[in-house]
């Protein structure tokens, strides 16, 4: 049984971005998104137009500073490596009490079809809050290159113009 990390949420969080649940480098080093084939990080960086870091707590202050939190959809379950395919027995995050925690997250945006998938089935909606349909930034998601997921992480910044 793996679990997810604890949110990565500020005082003034407008948006959440929610993964499916920790690959196994990230569950090894504690941090989101620590295998470096996973574009996510080196998309947050250019779609600030921020020199790219290796350092968790720049990447942390990219987040903070830009008002973005992290999350899952799954809080616990069983997998074999790190294929969102081979996940079985979830429980989720209480991601709706988290909302209503921190009243600033108005905008969650999935990072790929799985954590959308597992939030729509078992949570369903949030009042109140726009969603956004991501595409995983995953090197399993091998079918698209960096430069496509890049231009589809550009839809994010729609959040930051309201």
């Amino acid at each position: 049984m793996i679990q997810s990390f604890e949110p990565l949420v500020f005082e003034d969080t407008q948006i959440l971005i929610l993964g499916s649940i920790p690959g196994e480098k990230s569950l090894q080093q504690f941090e989101y998104y620590a295998n470096k084939n996973n574009s996510f990080w080196k998309i947050l960086f250019t779609l600030f137009n921020t020199e790219y870091s290796e350092n968790y707590t720049d990447k942390i202050n990219l987040l903070k500073m830009n008002k973005i939190g992290l999350w899952d959809t799954v809080f616990s379950c069983e997998r074999v490596g790190s294929s969102d395919s081979s996940i079985k027995n979830v429980k989720v995050n209480s991601i709706a009490d988290l909302c209503s925690n921190f009243q600033n997250i108005k905008y969650i945006a999935f990072n790929g079809k799985s954590a959308e998938a597992f939030f729509r089935k078992y949570i369903g909606d949030i009042p109140n809050i726009t969603f956004l349909s991501l595409p995983s930034t995953s090197p399993a998601n091998a079918q698209m290159n960096f430069e496509t997921k890049l231009n589809n992480w550009k839809k994010l910044t729609i959040f930051f113009a309201i």
